[in-house]
Formats: structure tokens, C-alpha cells, sequence
């Protein structure tokens, strides 16, 4: 059995019958078996206890429509974050200590059906943004053979890519939550501080802490957000802040900021591709309006050059002085470097971090969002180990303010580069953004196209890939998605068709382009339909008026598109659907004699929301 791990598909292989939480437990062992000693894992939790948790679960909801929403739904933890009964070590195997009780986020997944397959591996005290600095090993990225995968939360976010579980737990404090996201291809959601709780999370910079979560969708990502998320009693960095709905909001189009001199540190094949993204967010309507990045990236250099290289040594600093032998010398390295601050430094840096922020918040008067390379380049595992200070710094240089300046943000994979390295794009907004971000980000992500790494053994080693040269006028070209093209005909699919439904393969069989999704004119119903081999939406068009329903829209060509209508029956036929932003494109609409005996579920707003609704 070949389970896709998706939210949406378990959660109707489920409902079905089609797989039980056993038959999961038993694919997800079998891709770890088969990967190997890959170091994504510290502690792996044995197989008859998943299977124990797997038959727990099917006693306790048998029925289909009372089951919580993450029912059967393999998941991952970062090694930082306290499991109940068992050891979290930080990546040093000498501080590891066994919680009796499991951190609130975790608490709150376990109580909403997901099953806990094991802790990941992570750069030490989360403390750096590669993903070598471990004694657990260093994980390579499942895309490139000795690519680094980004740390810190560099185990969660290879889980996710290669298949092995359907979400990861990392957490961020300078990027740890993004950077591995752009170099695995995932999708990583880091949270406004506060609105997840940090406690039973061996702090970094208590102060900048967030939890972060990697999927392989924005909406699996932000499902699990919204599980995680609100105010925890005694926890005093805890905020009541807006949580967001577990399903991406359609939103039109947007005032997106971009830098307006970007840095790739002479990466002429990352520099393209952020071009090609800039033109996939025009694409999508979005209005891209140029940023002095400067105050932003000053306030990034006050997390290693300022006062909050301290605030490490605050929650681990007693232990490091203690047994500075059992740190990596990396690690060790920089939380040295705190032990020279002083009270006055620490006030300098603050003084300083409200002069940058408030510098900051006019660039946010002309833009709702901003968008930003996530990683300006790349680097092999060897490379890393040469300047393992100097490149953490280039990698997180658009990442490490974000906490700094309290914002919320989403990075999704662009795609490889014409050198076949991965990019990325991170969509950033003021705290309490959180489900605008998602909004923005899942058309963009529905663009790329690009699933997680499919699930199988390890890379076999390899020579590690030499950063490619400035010119690189040899290097093979590995294309990225290209920004969509003009096409013929606009298509608007409304459910089996979309990315991730059954029938999504008769699209892409006839070249269709995503072009996002985007929200009707508050005109229509949606119904899920009765019969036919496959769960089918039905959109109606109301005489007396309705709801806006997202839809997902793709490019066609005439002929694919009357190629597509001849294989499509009734009580589905293609015809005009109107959408909030005026335009009228084709889409697929239900008879209204088959809406009459059918299930109503316009008030979910889209059909992922209804299948999300009935996990």
C-alpha cells in the first residue's frame, strides 16, 4: 500500500475505509526503514507503541464524522520540544533530560488524532541555520545529493520532504523554520511570536522563540497551525492574537514589497530565478512595489552582532560553562561570543532594534506584504564545514530580522535554479498576518507546483556538487516553473479537478497552467454531489443570490479545453462563472436538478474546506 500523506487524501482514505491509522503507521515505517541512516531522526518511537496509538485511535472514533481533525496523521518533532516520557536532548546528548509532561503544542496535536512517529535531529541548541551542526549527524537535502538541508530544524524538515510524515514541528528564532523549508522543498509556516506557545521548548532567544511548522502544502501547514495556535496560561510570552482558520483564505490581489537591491552574494542563478518569481506574483495580480531593505537587514545583524548573542547564554550558558567538551566547537563558538556583553550593550541593542523598527514601519504604509528571497544561495555540506560562521550568516541574511520586528511569515519552494539548486520565496507580514500570508502564499505554491520530494531511500552518496560559478555557462539547465504564460482560455475548477483531487491528472495530461485561485462573485452554491466513483462539487449559480467560493483557475489552450469537456459527464458542464474581481472565465457548473438531493456545503467556502471539515 502507497498512502499519501496529504491532509486532504487521509483524511478521505479514512472516512472511506480505504486505510486505518495501523496501515499508516506501517507505510511511514516502512520509508524510514527504507531510507536509512539518513540523520533525520534522534528518537524514533518503537513500532509497536505507533501501533498501539494507531489502535487507540480507531477505538476511540469509529465514527467518521466525530473525529478530530488531524485523525491518523503522522507527524514529527523537533529534538528542542518536550515529549511526555520521552528524552529531549537539544541535538547534546549530555543535557538530554525525560519530561513528564509534553510541551502545549504537542499536547494539542496529540489531542486532535495526530500520531507522534518519532524527534528530529537539529543543529545544536538550535543554534545555527545549516543543519551540520549536530553530534547526530548532518542531513542532507533529499533534492540535491550533499546539499545542506538548512538547519536548525534541519530533521523536520526532511522528514516532510522525503515522505516520511505528513507535517514536522521545528521551531525559529533567526530562520530555522524557513531556511531548510527553501532548501528541501517544503512548506514552512513560521507563526507571529506569541501565538503559539512556546513552553516545554528549550529556548534559543526566549524572547524571539516561535514554534514553526513544516508541510507539504500551505493549507496542510496552516490546518496544523490552527490546532497548534492561541493564548496558553502561564506562558508569559504567550499573545492573544488572531488564530487563523485552518483552510488559506482566497485573497485578490495585493500591494507586495520586493527588495529593491537584492543580495545573492554572487549568485547569478538564484538572482534569476527571484526575477522569475517577482513575475509569478505579478502574474496573480499582485502590484510589486520596490523596498529600501536596509533598516531590515540592520535589525537582522543585531541577532549574532548585538546584545541577544546573551540571551542564548541565558538558557543555556550555565550548562555550556560547565561542559563546554560535550558542544559542537561551531555551537560552542558562538555562544562564547555572549559572554562579553554587558547591561549596557544590552540596552544599546535595544534602543537601537526601536530606532530600525520604527524606521521600518513606513515601508509597511505601501505594502500589505513583503516578499523576499528565502536564502540568497546555497551550500554543499562540505562547503559549510570550510566557513561554517561566515555562510550561516549569508544564509539567513533575509531571514533573521523577522523575529527582531515581530512578523509573521510563510516560505514556499520556488523550484530549482538553471544551477539545479532549490529557492525559495518567504512572504512576511506585521504579527496577526498569519492567515493573510497564507492566503497569498497558496496560490504562488499552486504556481511551482512542487510536492514534497517523493518518499524513498537516501541518496546514495555522492561527490558533493562545487557551488556553481558566477558564469556557470556549462551547468546544466534545470528550468524553474516559468511564470504562467497568456493563455487562450481561463479554466475555474471548483473540486476533483484541483491540485491534490482525483481528477486534477486530466488537467495536467492536457498541459493546463496553474494560475491560482481566487474567489467567486458571492453568487453561487456548492453542493457535494451523490454517486460516481469519485467525491465530486457541484457549483450552482443562485437566482437569489449566494456565497463566494473559492475556486482554482488554470491556463488551457481551445483545443485541451474542448478535449477536457468531452470527457467530462453530467451533471457537470463548463460554462461561465463569474469572479469577485469582475472577470468572467470558464468553469465547470452543476445542473441544478442534481443540486436538489445534494449535500449543501457553501459555507465551508471551498471544497478543501469541506473534505478538511469532515477530518
Amino acid at each position: 500500500m502507497s498512502v499519501s500523506l496529504d491532509l486532504p487524501s487521509l483524511a478521505r482514505r479514512y472516512r472511506t475505509g480505504a486505510a486505518g491509522p495501523a496501515g499508516v503507521v506501517e507505510e511511514v515505517l516502512a520509508r524510514i526503514e527504507a531510507r536509512g541512516d539518513d540523520h533525520v531522526w534522534i528518537t524514533l518511537r518503537p513500532a509497536a507503541a505507533l501501533l498501539a496509538d494507531a489502535e487507540t485511535l480507531r477505538r476511540r472514533w469509529p465514527d467518521p464524522a466525530a473525529r478530530p481533525p488531524l485523525y491518523g496523521v503522522p507527524f514529527a518533532v523537533k529534538d528542542n520540544v518536550d515529549v511526555a516520557g520521552l528524552p529531549t536532548t537539544a541535538a547534546c546528548p549530555a543535557y538530554a533530560y525525560v519530561p513528564e509532561r509534553g510541551a502545549p503544542l504537542v499536547e494539542r496535536l496529540l489531542a486532535a488524532g495526530a500520531l507522534l512517529v518519532g524527534k528530529t535531529n537539529l543543529d545544536q541548541f538550535a543554534t545555527g541555520l545549516s543543519g551540520t551542526r549536530s553530534p547526530y549527524g548532518a542531513c542532507e537535502s533529499p533534492l540535491v545529493p550533499g546539499l545542506i538541508s538548512g538547519g536548525s530544524s534541519s530533521g523536520s524538515a526532511v522528514a516532510v520532504a522525503a515522505g516520511l510524515v505528513a507535517f514536522a514541528v521545528g521551531t525559529d528564532t533567526a530562520g530555522s523554520g524557513r531556511v531548510p523549508a527553501a532548501l528541501t522543498g517544503t512548506v514552512g509556516i513560521k507563526p507571529s511570536r506569541g501565538l503559539v506557545s512556546t513552553l516545554g521548548v528549550v529556548p534559543a532567544c526566549a524572547s524571539l522563540d516561535c514554534a514553526s511548522v513544516f508541510a507539504g502544502s500551505v493549507a496542510d501547514g496552516l490546518a496544523v497551525l490552527s490546532v497548534m495556535a492561541g493564548p496558553q496560561d502561564g506562558d508569559p510570552w504567550s499573545r492573544r492574537l488572531p488564530v487563523p482558520a485552518p483552510v488559506p483564505p482566497a485573497v485578490g490581489p495585493r500591494r507586495i514589497g520586493v527588495p529593491a537591491r537584492p543580495e545573492f552574494f554572487g549568485d547569478d542563478a538564484a538572482a534569476a530565478a527571484f526575477e522569475e518569481v517577482k513575475e509569478r506574483l505579478a502574474g496573480l495580480g499582485h502590484r510589486l512595489v520596490p523596498v529600501d531593505l536596509e533598516p531590515f537587514l540592520a535589525a537582522g545583524r543585531l541577532l549574532y552582532d548585538g546584545p541577544w548573542l546573551a540571551e542564548r547564554l541565558a538558557a543555556v550558558g550555565d550548562f555550556a560553562d560547565r561542559h563546554p567538551e560535550e558542544l559542537h566547537p561551531v555551537t560552542l563558538r558562538v555562544l562564547r561570543r555572549g559572554g562579553a556583553l554587558s547591561a549596557v550593550d544590552a540596552y544599546r541593542g535595544l534602543y537601537r532594534l526601536r530606532e530600525l523598527r520604527a524606521r521600518t514601519e513606513h515601508a509597511w504604509a505601501a505594502m500589505d506584504a513583503l516578499a523576499l528571497p528565502t536564502v540568497p544561495t546555497t551550500f554543499t555540506v562540505a562547503e559549510m564545514a570550510e566557513e561554517p560562521i561566515e555562510r550561516n550568516t549569508v544564509l539567513g541574511h533575509y531571514t533573521t530580522f523577522t523575529n527582531l520586528l515581530d512578523l509573521a511569515g510563510v516560505a514556499v519552494p520556488g523550484g530549482l535554479t538553471s544551477a539545479g539548486r532549490p529557492h525559495g520565496l518567504t512572504l512576511l507580514g506585521p504579527a496577526g498576518s498569519d492567515e493573510l500570508l497564507a492566503g497569498l502564499a497558496a496560490p504562488f505554491h499552486a504556481l511551482t507546483g512542487g510536492p514534497p520530494a517523493q518518499p524513498g531511500p537516501a541518496p546514495a552518496p555522492a561527490t558533493p556538487p562545487a557551488s556553481p560559478p558566477q558564469d556557470a555557462p556549462d551547468a546544466p539547465a534545470v528550468p524553474t516553473m516559468p511564470a504562467a504564460p497568456a493563455a487562450e482560455m481561463v479554466l475555474a475548477v471548483v473540486g476533483a479537478h484541483r491540485t491534490g483531487q482525483p481528477l486534477h491528472g486530466q488537467l495536467t495530461s492536457l498541459g493546463a497552467v496553474p494560475l491560482g485561485t481566487a474567489p467567486t462573485a458571492p453568487l453561487y452554491r456548492l453542493y457535494a454531489l451523490d454517486g460516481g466513483e469519485v467525491p465530486r462539487a457541484g457549483l450552482v449559480r443562485s437566482a437569489t443570490g449566494g456565497f463566494s467560493v473559492e475556486v482554482e483557475l488554470f491556463g488551457m489552450d481551445r483545443a485541451a479545453l474542448g478535449a477536457l469537456l468531452a470527457a467530462v459527464g453530467p451533471p457537470l458542464g463548463v460554462g461561465t462563472v463569474l469572479l469577485a474581481d469582475g472577470r468572467s472565465v470558464h468553469g465547470f457548473l452543476c445542473e441544478s436538478y442534481a443540486a436538489a438531493s445534494a449535500l449543501d456545503i457553501s459555507a465551508h467556502g471551498s471544497w478543501p474546506g469541506y473534505l478538511l471539515s469532515l477530518a
